[in-house]
């Protein structure tokens, strides 16, 4: 299987309001970037977006690392934190997780992580973008 690491962000302008989603897609030394907006969200939602997005994404089973600074997502996923919330879109994403083997990483946001900035950069300019 190809290793692959999914970097992710969401973002909600009012919440809920106006969102966006960012994706940092790496395999090897190939990069490919992606984002999205939809006109009404929350916050959660796009950090479940983004992954979902990410994910769909891949043309083939992939041993996945997903990074996200979003500890509602991560945690869910590592702790199994009840999916009180958002359950239509927690299913989704996992059946988007079903052909890959996945795994979810932590990281800080706005700490000055790459990949983490371009996400976050991509998700406020989908929402920019989406307002025009």
């Amino acid at each position: 299987m190809k290793k692959v690491e999914i970097y992710t962000d969401g973002a909600c302008s009012g919440n809920p309001g106006k969102g966006g989603w960012g994706v940092v897609l790496k395999y090897n030394e190939y990069e490919k970037l992606l984002s999205g907006y939809e006109a009404e969200t929350t916050n959660n939602r796009m950090e479940i977006t983004a992954c979902i997005e990410g994910l769909k994404a891949l043309k083939e089973p992939c041993e996945v690392t997903i990074f996200s600074d979003s500890q509602y997502v991560v945690n869910t996923i590592n702790k199994g934190w009840k999916k009180n919330k958002n359950q239509d879109i927690w299913l989704e994403l996992e059946n988007s997780m079903s052909p890959h083997e996945v795994s979810f990483v932590w990281v800080k946001g706005h700490a000055g992580h790459r990949e983490n900035e371009i996400c976050d950069k991509l998700a406020t300019e989908a929402i920019k973008l989406g307002n025009k």
